[in-house]
């Protein structure tokens, strides 16, 4: 299927997440945003083995960008059977992303629509939150989603803000921004909070530059954001992060999906909703 023939938003938002991997795995490379409306979305990111207990740990003391899922055993392509998250027996995770990175020493290798020739045995994938989980509560709410409108990819932000440090592991903080009324804003914030599993409440509202941040016209990830009067740049922690994590920290190899590009789950939106 290309670009051309694609379900209408509606259609996408009623698919399942099998449905929508069995597209992503014939090839289809579009961003997700938008996709299985009331299942949760993933960040994804494999490492070696001997690496994965310093990735652990990074997401242990930065959970705000880095918000555990699920961890997928060295060499495995699923979860564990009966995981509410990804343990769909016919799951597998070098081909269910709509476009993954390659990244060699740090160096973005290449960008392909699956990575079955890259994949090794002592790949340790780490599934973590993504905040595209909560855009259709805030559109259940009347708070628009700029980027989605425009049929767009979220914008995406290197900040001046550090992450925690773990082993051999360090990097920026990564931040995507969502447009918002002024008098949404309170509204957004309540709803997101309600999801600490994909980033919860923003660490950011207002002025981008307290972030380190010079021209939102210019994001890092992603595609220009759009803005109406009276909108406010709200910022969220995201899970891009470990990506700048793998530009400083140089691995070996690493595997991510591309921004705005996320693994669609099994989970329901509900699983990770607090009161």
């Amino acid at each position: 299927m290309d670009v051309q023939t694609l379900p209408d938003q509606a259609a996408r938002a009623r698919m399942s997440p099998a449905q929508a991997r069995a597209l992503f795995a014939t090839g289809l490379e579009v961003p997700t945003t938008g996709w299985c409306a009331g299942y949760a979305q993933a960040n994804l990111i494999s490492v070696p083995n001997a690496l994965a207990f310093d990735m652990l740990l990074f997401a242990t003391r930065n959970p705000k960008p880095c918000p555990v899922l699920e961890v997928l055993e060295a060499g495995c392509v699923r979860g564990p059977e009966g995981s509410p998250v990804y343990g769909d027996p016919g799951a597998d995770i070098r081909v269910d992303v709509p476009r993954y990175r390659v990244w060699r020493h740090g160096e973005l290798v290449e960008e392909v629509p699956d990575v079955l020739d890259h994949w090794r045995d002592d790949l340790v994938t780490f599934l973590l939150g993504c905040s595209f989980t909560f855009e259709h509560p805030m559109l259940e709410a009347g708070i628009p989603v700029r980027h989605l409108d425009a049929g767009r990819n979220v914008a995406m932000y290197r900040t001046s803000r550090r992450c925690a440090p773990a082993g051999d592991l360090t990097g920026p903080l990564v931040v995507s921004m969502r447009p918002v009324p002024a008098g949404q804003v309170a509204d957004a914030v309540r709803i997101t909070s309600r999801y600490p599993a994909v980033h919860g409440a923003p660490v950011h509202i207002g002025d981008p530059a307290a972030l380190g941040i010079d021209d939102l016209s210019t994001p890092d990830f992603g595609d220009a954001p759009t803005l109406q009067d009276g909108d406010v740049p709200v910022f969220w922690a995201c899970g891009v992060t470990p990506q700048a994590m793998v530009l400083e920290s140089r691995p070996e190899i690493a595997i991510t999906h591309a921004p705005g590009f996320m693994l669609v789950t099994d989970a329901r939106d509900a699983l990770y909703a607090v009161p």
